[in-house]
């Protein structure tokens, strides 16, 4: 995945979903472009990771079966 921080300098419009947020001010959003790349984000910040639409599905089912559970313990 490309961070917000090395990909290049020519702006894309992403076009952003309406936030998730939990507790607080944790948001995160998902987007596309027109080149059809998945972007997830957070709001206020502007970072952002980037990869295709199938490396963002993967990710989100391996999140949902429980791949990243031991991050929150």
């Amino acid at each position: 995945m490309k961070t917000s921080e090395t990909a290049s300098t020519v702006r894309t419009h992403i076009a952003w979903s309406e936030p998730f947020c939990s507790e607080g001010a944790n948001c995160f959003r998902f987007g596309r472009d027109a080149a059809g790349r998945a972007y997830i984000g957070t709001t206020g910040s502007g970072a952002h990771v980037s990869d295709s639409v199938e490396a963002l599905r993967a990710l989100v089912s391996a999140v949902k079966a429980g791949a990243a559970d031991h991050l929150l313990a």
